[in-house]
């Protein structure tokens, strides 16, 4: 079987598990981020990318993007992870995805407020936590908030917390990322 047909093999499940999403072995990794404190940081404390790209979208979107994210994101892609975004805002997906691919990053899938709220399967569960990533068959969750890392303790999903001034973040991700395939 070709790895094409895996793919696709992985979408067609996907699309039939209603609320926990199960793969194969053969299925690439998803990891989601938050935005808001993770991926983008107001605080002039935090370093921001740069370069002529990042001071267009910045221009144009007025949310500067965290620096180290843009090499994160290769990293990620070249060990054959799939990237998506996971916010509570109500950012569009147009929005996030033109803002990201700004910055020059491809993003696999969009989950926002509206599509949290009507998360496959979400009847099944008492009391919906604030994101619900394996509901959409995303193996690693980043985001910064404490309450979200204890959402995951308690509902079996994982998460790696970083703190928006920690200057290592990268290898935080990178560390959970090489847990997850080792364990």
């Amino acid at each position: 079987m070709t790895g094409t047909n895996n793919v696709g093999k992985c979408q067609n499940l996907s699309s039939m598990m209603p609320a926990l999403i199960l793969r194969s072995e053969s299925c690439p990794l998803r990891i989601s981020f938050d935005l808001d404190d993770t991926l983008t940081c107001h605080s002039v404390k935090v370093p921001r990318e740069r370069g002529f790209l990042a001071a267009v979208s910045l221009w144009w979107f007025g949310e500067p993007l965290r620096e180290g994210t843009r090499s994160l994101i290769a990293e990620l892609r070249r060990r054959g992870w799939k990237i998506w975004i996971y916010t509570t805002s109500s950012r569009s997906p147009w929005y996030i995805r033109h803002w990201l691919l700004l910055h020059g990053i491809h993003v696999n899938g969009i989950i926002n407020s509206e599509r949290h709220r009507t998360t496959p399967g979400s009847r099944f569960i008492q009391r919906l936590p604030s994101k619900f990533p394996p509901a959409f068959g995303i193996d690693l969750h980043v985001d910064d908030s404490e309450g979200v890392e204890m959402e995951g303790q308690a509902h079996g999903f994982r998460v790696v917390q970083v703190d928006p001034h920690d200057l290592s973040w990268m290898h935080k991700v990178l560390n959970a990322v090489d847990t997850i395939r080792l364990g």
